[in-house]
């Protein structure tokens, strides 16, 4: 989508469940009426992910889709080629239809957590521990080894890869890993009085809480953090520098 081709009518979307709530089609529809675009933005929420080929087949002028929770990994089998980034992380969050209209599938989550987290980094910063074991939490990871930063999984269920459970954390262990990253949508509103269940006595001036939720601005968990003068990061920023990146990875098809 070269500039000779930018005012030619696209459409874009995001692919998920549930999302009346969607930042991205907002920040979108934003961004094309900032720059004179006549493209345009919609959510295809969908009960199920076999519905997506009829979403394709039935969508004139689509070229890119952003992909949120619960299909980051369910719709990897849908696409027809995978970026290298993408498939060491094993989820995806933007798909690209190339011009002969195969479905590429990309992670720009990876880029916006590592580009958001990067500049609160200190030289204690050397263990993180990530609160969910879902999709974007794949992406938290492959963007910690990245930085160099230790990381173990925090998860209900005992399963492969997760070190912690809920039960098992202690201020101890808090204490000692002073990143702290909510992967989860506990704590998302409306259910603004959750937050996952770790010993926050434990948070001091010199953690990061981290959490992947927007709305609120500030969560129950990050409001814990700051109550103990940690350092707190929401979802937004994360969000705005990955959109960026899908816009560029559809720009240049």
């Amino acid at each position: 989508m070269d500039n000779a081709q930018d005012k030619q009518k696209y459409k874009f979307g995001l692919l998920g469940r549930d999302i009346s709530y969607s930042f991205s089609r907002g920040y979108f529809a934003k961004k094309f009426k900032n720059e004179d675009l006549p493209h345009s933005y919609v959510n295809f929420d969908l009960p199920s992910i076999d519905d997506l080929t009829a979403i394709i087949e039935n969508t004139p002028n689509l070229k890119g889709i952003n992909v949120t929770i619960p299909y980051k990994e369910q719709v990897i089998p849908l696409l027809d080629k995978l970026n290298k980034t993408a498939k060491e992380i094993g989820a995806v969050n933007t798909i690209r239809f190339s011009k002969n209209n195969e479905l590429i599938g990309y992670n720009t989550d990876y880029y916006g957590f590592k580009n958001s987290l990067k500049p609160h980094l200190k030289s204690h910063h050397k263990k993180a521990l990530i609160l969910g074991t879902g999709g974007a939490s794949k992406a938290i990871a492959y963007a910690l080894k990245k930085l160099k930063i230790k990381y173990d999984f925090v998860s209900r269920t005992k399963k492969e890869g997760v070190t912690f459970l809920y039960s098992d954390l202690t201020e101890k262990i808090i204490s000692d890993y002073t990143i702290i990253i909510n992967c989860t949508p506990i704590g998302t509103f409306p259910n603004v009085e959750m937050c996952p269940n770790i010993p926050y006595t434990a948070i001091s001036e010199k953690h990061i809480l981290y959490d992947l939720i927007y709305n609120p601005e500030r969560t129950k968990f990050l409001n814990h953090g700051f109550n103990n003068g940690a350092t707190i990061i929401n979802g937004l920023e994360m969000l705005r520098l990955q959109a960026e990146k899908s816009w560029e990875i559809w720009h240049k098809s």
